[in-house]
């Protein structure tokens, strides 16, 4: 696949009867980073944020997850950002941390089918069916840092750095080609 990301258009990529993967539409990103009581934070985000890597946690339109020990993802619509940024720099002083929107760095594939599972585990190591619906990892898929999100049982996102989105891409196609071709 030669594709520059950039004309890569939200819609159906591949579709296949193993399974569907589409680029989502673009979202605000928001990336924290932040220690001790997190009480302010949960205020400032309108819900608690996750305890526990890997759980996820919303607030209206706006999804967080807790990537690690003082990280988590926020993702929102865009138009939303701005409203996000200002409630947590209300509470900057009193409460240092970053907050760095980074909207521009990801595309988010939602992988979808009887066989997403499957498709997943061609590229990773990690057992998939060990995350549990509605949470999410961090992980590695052939080689390339991304975030899974399980969004139901055969229903997952998965968050791409731009620069490796192309060669993900071709991954998810070719396996949910040869999936497909198993099961003639």
């Amino acid at each position: 696949m030669t594709a520059s990301v950039s004309s890569v258009t939200p819609g159906v990529l591949v579709e296949t009867s193993a399974a569907r993967v589409v680029e989502a539409p673009a979202v605000g990103r928001l990336s924290l980073r932040a220690r001790g009581d997190l009480a302010p934070f949960d205020a400032a985000f309108g819900a608690a944020l996750p305890a526990r890597i890997g759980q996820r946690a919303t607030s209206g339109a706006a999804e967080a997850i807790r990537l690690g020990p003082d990280e988590w993802t926020i993702v929102a619509p865009a138009d939303q950002l701005a409203a996000i940024i200002a409630a947590f720099g209300g509470i900057y002083a009193a409460h240092l941390h970053s907050l760095v929107d980074v909207s521009g760095r990801e595309v988010t594939y939602e992988i979808d089918g009887l066989r997403a599972a499957d498709l997943l585990t061609l590229g990773m190591a990690r057992d998939v069916a060990s995350i549990p619906s509605g949470e999410g990892r961090r992980t590695v898929f052939d080689g390339v840092t991304v975030t899974l999100w399980r969004d139901g049982d055969a229903r997952f996102r998965m968050d791409v750095w731009n620069s490796f989105a192309v060669h993900v891409l071709s991954l998810l196609v070719t396996g949910c080609r040869e999936l497909a071709a198993e099961t003639l």
